[in-house]
């Protein structure tokens, strides 16, 4: 076996004797090999970078502007419910028999005492006819008992006077006065036979009435339960034929939860859109709060009524509303996202205006740290608590009008009292910002009223937007082409 030749370490001393060694050629060779992998490593590792480290990072996260804007702002009670007409009347038949003729269907429109339907009525008519023949046979009767009558009256007063000259026997007066009080008796008892006919035989014409059902109330037939043809017993209750019902007044029933009933007032407003209805609203006032709950699944809710117009027909019977109680609102009016707002003291809730408005704020250019900035909070906040509502709505309109000078409306509905708060407000080219503090009015989740402190077409930072994490398809990516 031959022995491998000895390989020189980098760097050292080439033997001259080597044949495969020696020459010039032989080391440029290796320098141009060498640059090679020097440059083949170099593009590797930036290829690597790339894929690990991608395009320009991105901020960690930056600020999102919002624009204070003239709109309208609502705070609702939020519930689900149906609706049913205000007035509808279940009619039933008070007489058993065969439910004869329905003279009307489903969605007719019918008037109070038009004909709806029609029972069987032979049993009602027979026994009309028997009340009336025995009223005639006790009516014949009463003219005999008249003339008996005056018979006994005439032989009474015929003894009495024979008796007074002492020229008849005490049994023949006494014979002619009981046939005087027989014959009084008589009439009078059929007398009062003949009212007890007269009276059965209206009963029994009532009962041949209502063989034939009359439409109670001017309305709309919206259900019809019974069939022609079926009988009916009315002997224990009267079985219910169909259902007539005003569909002018629509009533909306809302299920309100426990949690926000205490928030309903009685005469507040309320309005409600129905599944297919776009974005139409209808619009009514609480009248109603029953005091008994409704227990679902342990839930309790409460049932709010109010009515609203219907002239169009266009709600029916049973349809699902979403329904708003509006607890405070404001039209046209300045409005901030409520993510731009800051109470001074977040953990004690809203603040009054004597806590944390600044001076200026009417104007528009309040800034934090200003001198003097307490003490004329105070009494700024002074005056606005011992104003009336107009007053405020004045004050509003003149401090907190639009651009130009225009003067806003006052708002539709007060919220309660003013209260402080601050933003961050855009200035300056370059996005600087400063610190302001206002007076907010109605707040919903989304907006708050500005009452003072801003103008319309500021821009405020209302959040902050963060950075988009690295996606797990991504870093898989960068990390295969490590």
């Amino acid at each position: 076996m031959r022995p491998e030749p000895e390989i020189a370490p980098i760097g050292a001393p080439e033997e001259p004797d080597s044949p495969m060694l020696a020459g010039p050629k032989r080391r440029s060779g290796m320098l141009r090999r060498r640059r090679w992998l020097i440059g083949l490593g170099i593009a590797i590792s930036i290829v690597g970078s790339y894929w690990w480290f991608g395009e320009d990072p991105e901020p960690l996260s930056k600020p999102l502007f919002a624009t204070v804007e003239i709109g309208d702002i609502e705070n609702a009670v939020t519930a689900a419910g149906t609706l049913q007409p205000s007035k509808f009347v279940d009619v039933g038949a008070q007489v058993s028999g065969q439910l004869e003729k329905l003279t009307v269907e489903v969605g007719d429109v019918v008037e109070a005492g038009g004909l709806v339907a029609e029972i069987d009525a032979t049993v009602q008519i027979n026994r009309v006819e028997a009340s009336r023949a025995s009223l005639r046979a006790q009516e014949a009767q009463l003219s005999a008992r008249e003339a008996s009558l005056r018979l006994a009256e005439a032989n009474a007063e015929r003894q009495t006077r024979l008796m007074s000259e002492d020229a008849t026997s005490q049994s023949d007066f006494d014979s002619a006065i009981n046939s005087l009080a027989s014959a009084q008796s008589g009439l009078i008892q059929l007398q009062s036979n003949i009212a007890q006919s007269s009276a059965s035989l209206a009963s029994d014409e009532a009962t041949l009435g209502y063989s034939k059902i009359y439409a109670p109330i001017d309305g709309t037939v919206v259900t019809i339960e019974k069939k022609e043809g079926m009988t009916l017993n009315a002997s224990q209750q009267a079985p219910v034929i169909m259902r007539v019902a005003d569909l002018t007044t629509m009533t909306v029933q809302a299920e309100v939860s426990e949690a926000d009933v205490s928030k309903l007032q009685i005469g507040m407003n309320a309005y409600f859109t129905t599944l297919g209805s776009g974005d139409r609203r209808w619009y009514g006032k609480l009248r109603q709060i029953l005091p008994t709950p409704v227990i679902e699944n342990n839930v309790v809710l409460y049932t709010a009524l109010f009515d609203v117009d219907n002239s169009d027909k266009a709600l029916l019977s049973d349809m699902t509303a979403q329904i708003f109680f509006v607890t405070a609102s404001a039209r046209n009016v300045l409005k901030v996202p409520v993510g731009a707002l800051t109470y001074p003291d977040e953990s004690a809730g809203p603040t009054s205006a004597a806590q944390s408005f600044t001076p200026g704020a009417e104007d528009g250019a309040s800034r934090v740290g200003n001198p003097g900035n307490e003490a004329r909070a105070a009494r700024i906040a002074e005056r606005m608590a011992s104003m009336t509502d107009e007053e405020r709505a004045t004050r509003r309109a003149q401090f907190g009008g639009g651009a130009g000078g225009e003067k806003r409306p006052r708002r539709a509905q007060q919220d309660g009292q003013a209260i402080a708060a601050t933003v961050q407000v855009v200035v300056g080219p370059n996005d600087q910002t400063e610190v302001r503090q206002i007076m907010v009015g109605v707040t919903s989740r989304i907006s708050a009223e500005v009452l003072s402190g801003l103008e319309d077409g500021d821009r405020v930072i209302a959040g902050v937007i963060q950075a988009r994490p690295e996606t797990e398809n991504n870093t898989s990516r960068r990390m295969f082409f490590r």
